[in-house]
């Protein structure tokens, strides 16, 4: 029997945050009676290791968290906690909040005094925030989004703060993005550098080289004879010196294609056919003048900028995060694409989640529209909730409603129709479109509450 409960202290002290741990009633009475010196001893108390008999499996994860916030590092952080869970009582404040307050109260000692004022007020600024029971958020946040769209422009190309880059923005981008297009149609990305790669415009051109597709018709000059059937292929050295290239590459590169045989003479390549035909040589040199010599597919183009305080930062028009990610001197905690498909394939779903808030944010501001945040990741939670990335539309959100009439009052409104009596669909009339089709309140707002007042007689 003991051995059960301990695993259930376990299971509690895992969802437990750091911080619950200090609301429990044992250590807020040492935090109010006895502050000073005993505080440390509270320190001691929070983690989870007297408590927890089962060995190192739970404890590991508790002290990183803790390591995190920074509150739990030093006496004055625990002291401020107290007194902060003292004025909120039972109430809630985001963990982000409590640790904001108390890391300005550390600098600046003249505010403890306002403390319960400072709490106070964050208490009400964070209630105003909240929103109401029943309210309609997802109609707000297409209102909040669809009514600055409407003020969009249709055809802009931005150069996004490097002249030779060309970036879609304005209307075309949120489409875009809400749309979930498989590939951008501008897709480009912000690689950023590690340490001595973005200090050296060496090492910076180095890493550039290795990213930026080279193509053999970029470095040497093809000759194709016709009267012997054979193409020579002559590399420009400077060309190729300027692109980290060597001629065993353009070799390597080369021999590569099928049914032919490449050696150098006389500072030339020369390529011969297995089977000669005056055909098969044209599509050899068609094949040759698009072979990739070196770099990464899908990036066309790459630009290399010194950006104050950061070093040298390089964009590049076309995008492929799973190999830039792979080369040395990327930072990868930093590049981005605007890529969202990509990025949800590479660094999971939470990370594609993040860019549609991004991108989104940055487009609709770039027009200098300022449309609430939070309305923005209601779209970005309702496209990723189910793990993938959907469109907001027939093909993705809106079409998958499990309301027939709700989907039929979007689009293709007779196919819809005529499918759900097929299969015999029943609609639980519970959104808002379908109760506004057969006009009775919506269950929303106040609509939503169902009071019956007793009425009582009038007093004379």
């Amino acid at each position: 029997m003991p051995k059960k409960t301990s695993k259930k202290e376990d299971k509690k002290q895992i969802k437990e945050k750091p911080e619950k741990t200090i609301k429990s009633k044992k250590t807020t009475k040492k935090i109010s009676e006895k502050t000073g010196k005993k505080t440390a001893k509270t320190k001691e108390k929070i983690p989870v290791k007297k408590e927890n008999k089962k060995g190192d499996e739970y404890e590991k994860p508790v002290t990183k968290k803790i390591e995190k916030t920074g509150i739990m590092q030093n006496k004055e952080g625990l002291k401020v906690l107290g007194e902060i869970n003292k004025i909120k009582k039972e109430n809630f404040l985001p963990p982000a909040v409590i640790e904001a307050i108390i890391e300005r109260i550390i600098k600046d000692k003249s505010l403890e005094s306002k403390l319960k004022e400072i709490v106070t007020k964050s208490l009400d600024e964070y209630k105003k925030n909240l929103i109401d029971p029943s309210e309609a958020c997802g109609i707000i946040g297409a209102q909040s989004i669809g009514e600055p769209g409407t003020q969009m422009t249709m055809r802009t190309f931005h150069y996004a703060g490097v002249a030779e880059i060309n970036v879609t923005l304005g209307l075309p981008r949120l489409i875009e993005i809400v749309d979930a297009r498989s590939i951008p149609s501008t897709p480009m990305m912000n690689i950023y550098l590690r340490d001595e790669y973005r200090l050296s415009p060496d090492l910076a051109k180095e890493v550039a080289n290795k990213i930026e597709i080279t193509k053999l018709n970029d470095v040497a000059d093809i000759e194709a004879d016709l009267t012997n059937l054979v193409i020579f292929v002559n590399p420009n050295i400077k060309t190729l010196e300027k692109k980290g290239a060597k001629t065993e590459e353009l070799i390597e590169s080369i021999k590569k294609i099928k049914k032919i045989d490449a050696k150098i003479e006389k500072n030339k390549i020369k390529i011969t056919l297995d089977e000669p035909s005056y055909k098969k040589l044209l599509d050899v040199n068609e094949t040759l003048k698009d072979l990739k010599v070196k770099g990464i597919d899908g990036i066309k183009r790459i630009i290399i900028r010194k950006e104050p305080n950061e070093g040298y930062v390089i964009y590049s028009e076309g995008s492929n995060l799973e190999k830039v990610l792979e080369i040395e001197g990327v930072d990868p905690y930093r590049t981005t694409t605007n890529y969202i498909q990509a990025v949800g394939r590479v660094l999971g779903i939470e990370a594609a989640r993040n860019m549609i808030i991004q991108e989104a944010h940055n487009t609709l501001q770039e027009q200098g529209l300022n449309v609430d945040k939070r309305h923005i990741m209601l779209v970005a939670d309702v496209m990723t909730a189910d793990g993938t990335i959907k469109a907001i539309g027939r093909h993705g959100v809106s079409g998958e409603k499990s309301s027939v009439l709700s989907r039929a009052a979007f689009e293709i409104t007779v196919n819809h129709l005529l499918q759900a009596s097929r299969r015999g669909e029943i609609d639980g009339l519970g959104g808002v479109a379908e109760n506004i089709i057969v006009g009775q309140p919506v269950n929303l707002g106040t609509g939503a509450v169902e009071l019956v007042m007793k009425r009582t007689a009038k007093r004379v």
